[in-house]
């Protein structure tokens, strides 16, 4: 079993290493593109036609060659010329479902929320372990600090033999498994890496709107605009559901004031970096989170009532 983990760990290193780049279109001066009106930095190897009339006059400006593309309606999985294995599995595949869902509904941030559910729907099996493995693991937190307590600062080689064999009879009585919390964690980073590309070189997407946020502009330059509200509110929203989906996952010793500040500064990284991500991808972000917390509740409610039976 655990070799099978680390052979699913070896592939997903491998797929990063060979994903293809979003890039940035530049003027003559090597600054990035912005579009005046969306405020959004443009991308160059976008994979369909742009349908605003401003954009596309952008891209002509810029000397991008927009008749070899497809219109985005007439996307397909083997549109354009081969960029690799990463963008051929993950993401001219996810930009293509986007298009033909969010031409079914009309829109293509619900289109981005739909994907979201279905892919955490479809690894539910997996992130349902782990939430359970959380909930164990707070069980076991008792034990660990007692056998962390008995060997503090004990620093000499039998001792911490002792503790680290003691430490893994806690693992094997509770059937916890290390490794278990941490799988779906490598499994989302490509997930995360292909929606962001998925939405900054789909023109379809990148110019549709979602309750006043501009699907390829960021936060951070979408606070600046007309309806600045709606990505203040995006940005509170993803703070909440981070930092609460962080708190509920928490299995350390929460004594530990460093450990307390742990679910603070992972919650803090990830705004920061919220603020420059586009927003289809902070409704990506928001969707999973809501999801996992939403997880945890029934997990922690199924136990609850298993204890009691």
């Amino acid at each position: 079993m655990k070799k099978n983990k680390w052979k699913i760990l070896l592939i997903l290193v491998l797929l990063l290493f060979t994903t293809g780049c979003t890039k940035v279109l530049t003027d003559e001066n090597k600054k990035a593109v912005r579009n005046d009106v969306t405020g959004q930095t443009l991308t160059k190897n976008i994979i369909c036609k742009p349908t605003k009339k401003h954009t596309i006059e952008l891209y002509e400006k810029y000397k991008v060659n927009l008749k070899k593309l497809p219109e985005c309606k007439d996307f397909k999985v083997t549109s354009g010329k081969y960029e690799g294995l990463w963008t051929g599995i993950f993401v001219k595949p996810l930009a293509y479902i986007l298009i033909q869902l969010g031409r079914a509904v009309k829109n293509y941030g619900l289109s981005v929320i739909i994907i979201s559910l279905l892919i955490r729907l479809i690894a539910f099996p997996l992130t349902r372990k782990t939430a359970m493995q959380s909930e164990i693991m707070k069980k076991a937190q008792p034990e660990l600090n007692r056998i962390q307590k008995k060997y503090e600062g004990k620093q000499d080689q039998e001792s911490m033999m002792k503790q680290n064999q003691e430490i893994m009879a806690v693992y094997q009585k509770y059937k916890i498994s290390p490794l278990s919390g941490c799988l779906f964690a490598f499994i989302q980073l490509p997930i995360f890496i292909a929606f962001f590309e998925a939405v900054q070189r789909t023109p379809v997407i990148f110019e549709d709107k979602f309750f006043g946020l501009q699907l390829g502009t960021t936060p951070s330059v979408g606070i600046t605009t007309a309806t600045a509200f709606a990505y203040i509110l995006l940005m509170l929203i993803i703070a909440g559901t981070t930092f609460y989906s962080f708190k509920m996952n928490a299995t350390a010793n929460m004594e530990d004031p460093t450990m307390k500040m742990m679910p603070v500064m992972m919650s803090g990284m990830i705004i920061i970096t919220a603020l420059f991500m586009p927003s289809g991808l902070g409704i990506y972000w928001v969707t999973s989170n809501l999801f996992t917390i939403v997880q945890n509740i029934l997990v922690k409610r199924s136990k609850e009532v298993n204890g009691k039976a």
